[in-house]
């Protein structure tokens, strides 16, 4: 028996019979010859950690634009972050950490420069609207390995384009990332604000406090035990009533408190109209695009789109960089 087979009937053995087993993926949409060691989902997980969208997320916006400071999380570390609590919810609950973790590492992937900012300007130029999970499948499904796309089976598109609020998964560990999500920037982003001076510990309200925890790391703590132990032989991924309310009014605090402070957004304008103005000399030039961009402008794909789809890869430090080259006039030299 080969290894892949071996792992095969682990997971039949040991996985939860609410599990997502690899052997019964409904596959790829470009049939593929079966890896001898790995099975689907940890080849789709490979392939994504290994994928160059992956690696510029270091440089994307989580939630403090371009900080000043080694340990603000980036869309990466928010990932990575994500990924580390939902493979701990899917181990406890023996279901499939290879999806689990594939599908964590990849939601984010279509996010773009500058974070939800950068996001609302191409949602509102392109014609057809942009969100990053939408993006984040196009960029799996054709965007990646020059245009190829990563070939990934149909449950890990599903978990990534499924992982906002307003959508549900079809698997339970697509539902896992979904609610993994919500709870590591809810996390993370008090700590950040919270370094950043923004808030203190203090101003999270008491109600809150008493039922998740008087600390961040404690909250985390709850929420994961929560989630484990009312989804335990159950088809299904969920919290008590309780912690769920707890949980949804704190995030409600920090969207006025965070991530529509002044302090905190008050360089959005000015990254908006930079990735606007990029998007319209773009849609002007298209000539300065990328070879792999402008053949799909060839294939018949719409320029606003083609363009949409450039701007969105691109990290903060790039955008800005490309800003300066076509905007901002060079100073004098002797050649």
């Amino acid at each position: 028996m080969i290894i892949r087979e071996q792992m095969e009937l682990l997971e039949r053995t040991y996985l939860s019979p609410f599990a997502t087993l690899s052997e019964n993926s409904k596959g790829r949409d470009i049939p593929e010859e079966e890896c001898d060691i790995r099975p689907v989902f940890q080849r789709d997980r490979d392939r994504i950690l290994h994928c160059k969208s992956f690696r510029r997320l270091k440089h994307k916006t989580q939630v403090f634009l371009s900080p000043r400071g080694d340990h603000y999380r980036t869309r990466l570390t928010h990932t990575l972050e994500v990924s580390q609590t939902a493979r701990t919810i899917a181990k406890a609950l023996r279901l499939n950490e290879d999806l689990v973790e594939a599908i964590a590492l990849g939601h984010d992937l279509g996010h773009t420069p500058y974070g939800h900012a950068g996001e609302a300007v191409l949602d509102r130029l392109c014609e057809s609207g942009f969100k990053h999970s939408e993006q984040s499948v196009r960029i799996v499904e054709k965007l990646e390995n020059e245009g190829k796309g990563l070939n990934l089976t149909w449950e890990v598109r599903d978990g990534i384009l499924n992982h906002q609020t307003s959508s549900m998964p079809s698997t339970l560990e697509g539902k896992i990332v979904r609610l993994s999500d919500k709870i590591a920037y809810i996390h993370h982003d008090i700590d950040d604000a919270i370094r950043a001076h923004v808030m203190t510990e203090e101003d999270v309200p008491m109600e809150y406090r008493e039922i998740l925890g008087m600390t961040s790391k404690i909250r985390l703590d709850t929420l994961i035990h929560d989630i484990i132990s009312h989804s335990r032989d159950k088809n299904d991924i969920c919290m008590s009533a309780k912690m769920e309310e707890a949980m949804r009014g704190l995030r409600k605090f920090m969207f006025y408190h965070v991530y529509t402070n002044p302090k905190a957004k008050g360089e959005e304008t000015k990254a908006k109209e930079m990735l606007e103005r990029l998007f319209l000399y773009y849609m002007e030039h298209l000539e300065l695009l990328p070879l792999q961009y402008r053949n799909m402008l060839e294939e018949g794909e719409q320029k606003d789109r083609v363009v949409c789809d450039y701007i969105a890869g691109m990290t903060d430090q790039y955008a800005a960089g490309k800003f300066q080259e076509y905007f901002i006039p060079k100073s004098w030299q002797v050649y």
